[in-house]
C-alpha cells in the first residue's frame, strides 16, 4: 500500500465581512460560544494534518491574537486579490509531495467525514466538493462529463445557458489537490474577469484541459457547506450547530425536555440518566454526573456536578465544583471558586463566591457567602452575609462544623466561628466567636417614640 502523502490544510480567512456590519473580523464572529474560525480549525485537526496554514488579511492581528496558542502557520494576504491568490500565498510553505485541502474560515459546518471523502477522491489529482441545492440561483454549476461523471467544468450562473441553469449541483469552493499540480495551476491563473481577481475555481477547467478532470464529491446537505456572510446566515448556522449538539447529547443518553431549546457553547460530558430542562445554556466544559437534573432557564459555565445533584430553575453557576446529592436554587448563583463537598443545599436567592462548603452545610435562602470556608452540617439562615470586602482587600470567614448562624446576621471578616457556635439572629459579629457557645451582638434598649411623624417629600 502506497504511503499517504502528508496533508497540508489551507484555510482562507482574509475576508473583511462587510455584510456583518461589525468591527470584529468575520471569522471571529461567535458561533456556539467560539469564534467561527475555531469550528473550521477543529474540523481540520480531526484529519491529523502535517500542517495547517491560515491565510489572514483584514483584522489579521486580532485573528492571530485570538488563536495565539494554536499550532498553525499564519500567512498574510496583504492584498485581497481573490481565492486563487490567497491559496498561492500559502504554497511556499507546502512541499510538492503533499496533498492540499482548501477550506474557508466562513464555512464552519463541514464534517470531518465529508472532508475525508473529498481527500480520498482527490488522491493523486484534484477533487471539488459540491452540493445539490434546492435553489441554485447565483451559484456556479458543476458540469460533469458524460462518460466518467468527473468535472468537465464549472459555469457561473450569469454565464450559464438555460439547460445549465437547470443543474442543481453547485460548487462550494472547497477542494483538494496534489500540491505540485495545484502549484502549477495557480501559477497559470489569470484575472481577466469583472472583479479583476484570481479565482481558485478556474483551476478546475485547467485540470480538465490537462486531461486530469477533477472528481466531484457531493456533500450530504446544504447546511453543511453553507457560507456565513451576514447576521442572518450566522443565526442559521447557530441553529444548525445547536441541532447537532442536541442530537449528540440525546445519542449519549441525556434526556432533553425540548432539543430545540438548549444551547451548548462548549463541551458537555454527561453520565447516565441526566435530564436537562428547556432554555438551559451550557458553556465551556460542563461535566454532569449520573442522575443530574438541570431545571429550566439555568446557565452553567465550566461546572462539575456530582451524581444526583439537582439544579432548580433559573440558576447561574460558573467555575463551580459541586459534589453529589446537592440541591441548588431556584434562583441561586454560584460564582467562581465555589466548592460544595456534597449533600449541600443552596437555596433561592443565595450567592456564593470563593466559598467552600463541607458536607451537609446549607444556606436556604437570601444569603451571601464570599471568601468563606464553611464546615460540616452548618446552617446559614436567611439574610446572613459575610462582609468580606473592606473597600480595598478581601478577607476570609471560617465557620466550624455544626455551627448555626441566625437570621439577618453579618459576619465581618476576617472572623472565625468555632465548632457548634450559635450566632443569635440579628447579630453583627466582628470578633471570633467560640465554639459550643451562644454569641449575640445587638443594639440594646428598644424604644418607641410617641408623636413621631413620618417624613414627607419636599414640595416641588
Amino acid at each position: 500500500m502506497a504511503e499517504r502523502a502528508p496533508l497540508h490544510i489551507v484555510i482562507l480567512a482574509a475576508g473583511q465581512g462587510t455584510r456583518m456590519r461589525s468591527a470584529l473580523p468575520k471569522v471571529l464572529q461567535p458561533l456556539a460560544g467560539q469564534p467561527m474560525l475555531a469550528h473550521v480549525l477543529d474540523g481540520a485537526r480531526a484529519l491529523s494534518p502535517a500542517a495547517i496554514h491560515v491565510v489572514v488579511g483584514h483584522g489579521a492581528e486580532a485573528v492571530q491574537a485570538a488563536f495565539a496558542d494554536q499550532q498553525v502557520t499564519w500567512v498574510e494576504q496583504a492584498e485581497q486579490l481573490g481565492t486563487g491568490h490567497a491559496v498561492a500565498q500559502a504554497m511556499p510553505g507546502i512541499p510538492d509531495g503533499a496533498q492540499v485541502l482548501v477550506l474557508y474560515g466562513d464555512v464552519p459546518l463541514v464534517t470531518p467525514d465529508t472532508l475525508q471523502r473529498l481527500l480520498k477522491a482527490a488522491a493523486g489529482g484534484c477533487a471539488v466538493l459540491s452540493v445539490r441545492a434546492a435553489d441554485p440561483t447565483g451559484y456556479g454549476r458543476i458540469l460533469r462529463g458524460q462518460g466518467d461523471g468527473r468535472v468537465a467544468g464549472i459555469v457561473e450562473h450569469k454565464d450559464a445557458s438555460d439547460s445549465e441553469r437547470a443543474i442543481s449541483e453547485i460548487n462550494t469552493g472547497l477542494l483538494a489537490a496534489d500540491a505540485q499540480r495545484l502549484r502549477a495551476w495557480l501559477g497559470a491563473l489569470g484575472n481577466d474577469n469583472a472583479q479583476g481577481e484570481y479565482y481558485l475555481t478556474d483551476i478546475v477547467a485547467m485540470a480538465a484541459a490537462d486531461g486530469e478532470p477533477a472528481a466531484a464529491v457531493v456533500a450530504g446537505s446544504e447546511s453543511e457547506v453553507a457560507g456565513v456572510n451576514n447576521r442572518a446566515q450566522l443565526a442559521v448556522a447557530e441553529r444548525e450547530v445547536q441541532r447537532r449538539q442536541a442530537a449528540a447529547l440525546l445519542a449519549s443518553g441525556v434526556t432533553l425536555a425540548d432539543p430545540a431549546r438548549i444551547d451548548v457553547r462548549g463541551q458537555v460530558v454527561a453520565g447516565r440518566d441526566v435530564f436537562i430542562d428547556i432554555n438551559a445554556v451550557l458553556e465551556g466544559t460542563v461535566t454532569l454526573g449520573d442522575n443530574v437534573h438541570i431545571g429550566p432557564g439555568c446557565h452553567l459555565k465550566d461546572v462539575q456536578l456530582g451524581d444526583g445533584t439537582q439544579v432548580h430553575a433559573h440558576c447561574v453557576l460558573e467555575d463551580a465544583v459541586v459534589g453529589a446529592d446537592c440541591s441548588i436554587g431556584p434562583f441561586a448563583r454560584l460564582r467562581p471558586g465555589t466548592r460544595l463537598k456534597g449533600s449541600n443545599r443552596i437555596g433561592n436567592f443565595v450567592e456564593t463566591k470563593k466559598a467552600v462548603l463541607d458536607e451537609g452545610a446549607k444556606a436556604g435562602h437570601l444569603a451571601y457567602l464570599g471568601d468563606a470556608t464553611v464546615g460540616k452540617r452548618v446552617n446559614i439562615s436567611a439574610g446572613v452575609i459575610t462582609c468580606n470586602y473592606d473597600g480595598a482587600n478581601k478577607h476570609p470567614t471560617v465557620i466550624g462544623d455544626d455551627a448555626f448562624v441566625g437570621t439577618d446576621s453579618q459576619l465581618v471578616a476576617p472572623v472565625t466561628l468555632g465548632d457548634r457556635a450559635y450566632i443569635a439572629a440579628g447579630s453583627t459579629i466582628t470578633k471570633d466567636a467560640p465554639g459550643d457557645a451562644l454569641t449575640i451582638c445587638r443594639a440594646r434598649g428598644q424604644k418607641s417614640l410617641p408623636g413621631w411623624k413620618q417624613p414627607t417629600k419636599d414640595s416641588e
